[in-house]
């Protein structure tokens, strides 16, 4: 007699699945901009301001989605989301900056989607005991989606040009995302009645845009955790984002080897995430194993600016691997003391509250170091101001009492 599975293993893999489809579509940026960059002609800091754009696009839904979240439900607005950026990849084929960055700005409208869609979801499916486990399952799919992009994308381009790879990736996020279509119904909640959100927009409407982040007020350890969050987002940001122009640019690597380093960082993410999780539960303290994060978070990414063409590719290959497993592991187990500390009834608004800290500081980071870099040409002082801010988390986690379930 063969055993029923659990109730939460179709919610969790199919969020899971929607998570890494999110992230391969904003990992697809940093990865293929040095060939489109090299044919248009567009300077090597663009990348930082076409990342920028992608953050901006999740900090649009997470401002302005709530009432869709309600509308139709987390999951639907994800698959949509996901749906819009995919198709918004054509646009890339225009040789103009601007077009690019509105393609990207579309592109990041699912990776807003993807943390309010899954706190809900997996705070009402998880099982008892496994919160942080669960979630950091949930967010392994960010570093996941990097892996695919790190190995894939290169080849493609490398072997039929990044126009081909382009039509190629809208594809694997379209065909994953409708195997997905027809669970959602049974996952989201009732959606909202009544024809109220088609009302016009007035005093209330536009005081419910800032409901987010007013939600984070509602205790100092709630602010104080999506701060941390922020916080670590500063470091994540710069290795996602500058990680492959910096090993061409400066360390002279090919396009095969670098993405090859960046998938090696996106494992170290997946090991990492779920470790880190694990980690939390066993010790009941998501204090300390944020702690042990950002010190070698900091550490690493120092590391990172102060290499050079003359460090070997093994030294480089495990940096990257021990800066996945630090710097990019955070995020569940940062979800997961969001949902904990949050009222049961605004998981959702507290997860895009501080999806929003998170967000802007994606669009500030790297649009900052970007400008950094052209104006001084050190990387290696840009990556450790990154560091330095990394290291201001240990400042700010909660130090309550409460232990984690």
């Amino acid at each position: 007699m063969t055993r029923a599975a659990p109730p939460w293993l179709v919610p969790i893999a199919a969020i899971f699945i929607l998570q890494t489809i999110a992230a391969f579509l904003s990992r697809f940026i940093p990865i293929i901009a040095p060939a489109v960059s090299e044919e248009f002609g567009w300077s090597g800091s663009s990348i930082g301001y076409l990342t920028a754009s992608n953050s901006m696009g999740g900090l649009a839904v997470l401002v302005a989605g709530s009432a869709l979240f309600k509308l139709i439900g987390g999951m639907r607005t994800l698959q949509l989301t996901l749906f819009a950026g995919a198709a918004s990849m054509a646009l890339f084929l225009h040789p103009s900056v601007g077009i690019a960055l509105a393609a990207c700005f579309v592109m990041g409208l699912s990776n807003g989607a993807a943390n309010p869609a899954g706190s809900e979801v997996l705070q009402r499916f998880s099982p008892p005991g496994k919160r942080n486990l669960v979630f950091s399952i949930k967010q392994a799919g960010v570093p996941l989606g990097g892996v695919i992009a790190g190995l894939l994308i290169p080849v493609m381009v490398a072997c039929a040009g990044w126009r081909t790879a382009l039509f190629v990736c809208a594809a694997l996020v379209i065909l994953p995302t409708m195997l997905t279509w027809r669970v959602s119904a049974r996952i989201d909640g009732p959606p909202a009645t009544g024809r109220r959100w088609l009302a016009k927009p007035g005093r209330h409407s536009l005081q419910a845009l800032n409901a987010p982040l007013r939600s984070l007020m509602r205790n100092r350890g709630l602010l104080k955790i999506s701060v941390v969050g922020s916080l670590f987002a500063v470091s994540q940001s710069c290795w996602f984002t500058f990680t492959v122009i910096y090993l061409i640019d400066r360390l002279g690597y090919s396009l095969g080897e670098a993405g090859a380093v960046f998938a090696v960082m996106q494992t170290g993410g997946v090991i990492g995430r779920i470790g880190l999780g694990w980690l939390s539960d066993h010790l009941r303290s998501a204090t300390a194993s944020l702690s042990l994060a950002a010190l070698v978070s900091a550490a690493t990414t120092a590391l990172l600016g102060a290499s050079n063409a003359q460090w070997p590719l093994w030294t480089i290959v495990l940096l990257a691997f021990v800066a996945g497993c630090s710097a990019a592991s955070w995020n569940g187990v940062q979800i997961a003391e969001v949902a904990r500390r949050s009222p049961p009834d605004l998981i959702s608004e507290t997860a895009a509250g501080s999806s929003i800290l998170v967000n802007l500081v994606n669009m500030l980071a790297p649009t900052a170091f970007a400008v950094f870099v052209a104006v001084t040409g050190h990387y290696d002082y840009a990556f450790a101001a990154a560091g330095a801010c990394t290291l201001l988390v240990l400042y700010f986690l909660p130090r309550d009492k409460q232990a984690a379930p």
